[in-house]
């Protein structure tokens, strides 16, 4: 008896895929540095004074894990927009999981985003660049399973404070 070739789940139903950075890596000079340095020691200073040693050590830590995370590279993630819903990475999210979708399309900013609202709103956004890919093609294949969220017409704030602490 014949053995059947399966497909996997991955080959039938991938139609848009692209390649983005797992975070925005920010170029810090020296400045950058010295000014944070100067920032987390006055907060540490701060909580001994006021007897909070568990704040010393969240300011330490979170010290500790921007300094390792800007000696490494950013691994490449791939998307993949399919049929049956979103692959970011390993992670799939099925379109059920997704109130809406957004795209903040603003080139002279350089701006180009696509997001994702859970119905969860306990989750967080999925916020995903879209690097080189087209927002009106990757819109008319969302449209086909999300409503699009037209009020959003620029980044969420967090985003913003990000780019502009280079964090």
């Amino acid at each position: 008896m014949p053995k059947k070739q399966e497909k996997t789940f991955k080959e039938e139903t991938e139609s848009i895929g692209w390649q983005v950075p797992e975070y925005d890596k920010h170029e810090k000079g020296r400045g950058w540095y010295i000014f944070y340095s100067i920032v987390a020691f006055l907060l540490i200073l701060y909580s001994f004074l006021s007897g909070n040693f568990l704040f010393a050590v969240i300011i330490i830590i979170a010290a500790i894990v921007i300094v390792l995370r800007d000696g490494q590279e950013s691994n490449l993630i791939k998307i993949s927009l399919t049929e049956e819903g979103v692959i970011v990475g390993k992670k799939f999210h099925d379109y059920d999981e997704f109130k809406n979708f957004s795209i903040v399309y603003k080139p002279k900013l350089e701006v180009k985003n696509l997001y994702f609202e859970f119905n969860n709103s306990l989750k967080l956004r999925l916020s995903i660049p879209l690097e080189k890919m087209n927002p009106l093609l990757i819109r008319k294949n969302l449209l086909k399973y999300l409503p699009e969220d037209l009020d959003r017409t620029d980044r969420p704030l967090s985003e913003e404070l990000g780019k502009l602490f280079k964090l």
